[in-house]
């Protein structure tokens, strides 16, 4: 059956479609008998209004875009969460879109987004895109990074502080006995992953002793990336293997905790300690509870959507950049001090 048009709707009620127009948008500029005849041919009809193509006609969307780059991360779950529950107050929906950190996707849904004029669009960045979202800002479409810092100003962002979270987790290694710490993580294109290692190496470089850092890169930011990188640090002698790891996020550490507590030749943390970042909620609940630095996450997303409403409401707004620092967490993975070394290490 086809559907009711707003035509049919005035030729059953003998009017003309301004006045069924007025009728639903403006009923107090239409005379009684006429709102009457109109409200009786749309129930007889069954004629239900297209609120949204009525909004996107007006200019006036009641979407934003949310373009993350990692789905399967339940960080990204629980902004994505933060940004619904404020954007549900103001009766928007979010659309969601994930990239699975590949550029062409991200482009794909940024298209997308600006396609279905979008009130304004959240993203969490893989690569440089100021070009592509200058474009959307340019067609009215405004964009906050969210869980990036906006380096050039630019744009607003909303993220928290990877620098000194790495530093602080370095240093809570350190003040267990550690001295042979681990970083492990990667693709190193990612922003939050250089900066906790940056971070670290702060940590490492003016700690009272002598501290070895390591990087051993993973290609992602997974679980099985994770178990991978455990399998080869089992595959060193024992006087080789670091006496800790700093995870570059907890999907990372949980995979690494999987593969050490499944070997069994590696105690945590009695030889080996382990530290995550984002405290997802799956560290609580892991064999070995794991310790992590804990970000706001669902702050994240409210606070990122209420910029991008301020903005889409007023355009002349400077960009403005907000920073979280995170918590440090301390769990059993990283709790007890550092065994007794048993012997030099191997070169």
């Amino acid at each position: 059956m086809a559907a009711v048009r707003i035509r049919d709707v005035a030729e059953r009620a003998g009017v003309s479609v301004g006045t069924v127009s007025n009728v639903l948008n403006r009923p107090n500029d239409v005379s009684a008998d006429s709102v009457e005849r109109v409200q009786r041919a749309i129930d007889d009809l069954g004629y239900v209004r297209n609120d949204a193509a009525r909004k996107l006609r007006a200019g006036v969307s009641t979407s934003i875009g949310f373009v993350v780059l990692d789905g399967q991360n339940p960080f990204f779950t629980d902004v994505v969460r933060g940004a619904e529950d404020e954007a549900s107050s103001h009766n928007l929906a979010i659309l969601y879109g994930n990239t699975d950190e590949d550029v062409a996707r991200e482009r794909m849904y940024l298209d997308l987004f600006e396609e279905q004029q979008v009130r304004g669009v959240l993203i969490s960045p893989y690569g440089d895109i100021h070009t592509r979202l200058e474009r959307l800002r340019d067609r009215g479409i405004p964009a906050v990074l969210v869980d990036r810092f906006s380096g050039d100003g630019r744009f607003s962002s909303v993220s928290v502080d990877s620098v000194a979270g790495g530093r602080m987790a370095v240093e809570h290694l350190i003040a267990t006995g550690r001295r042979r710490i681990a970083f492990i993580g990667g693709p190193f294109e990612m922003q939050q992953i250089r900066d906790r290692l940056a971070g670290a190496r702060v940590a490492a470089e003016n700690a009272p002793g002598s501290v070895e850092l390591e990087v051993l890169p993973t290609e992602a930011p997974t679980v099985e990336a994770g178990v991978a990188a455990g399998a080869r640090i089992l595959a060193r002698s024992r006087a080789d293997r670091p006496d800790a790891l700093f995870a570059a996020n907890d999907l990372v550490a949980l995979g690494l905790l999987q593969a050490l507590v499944v070997d069994g030749r590696m105690l945590v943390p009695d030889e080996i300690a382990i530290v995550g970042f984002d405290d997802i909620p799956f560290a609580a609940a892991a064999a070995v509870p794991l310790s992590s630095m804990r970000q706001p996450s669902r702050m994240i997303g409210r606070t990122a959507l209420r910029i991008l409403l301020e903005e889409t409401a007023d355009p002349a707004i400077i960009p403005r950049q907000t920073v979280f620092l995170p918590e440090l967490v301390v769990r059993r993975s990283s709790a007890g001090q550092a065994a007794p070394q048993r012997g030099a290490r191997g070169r």
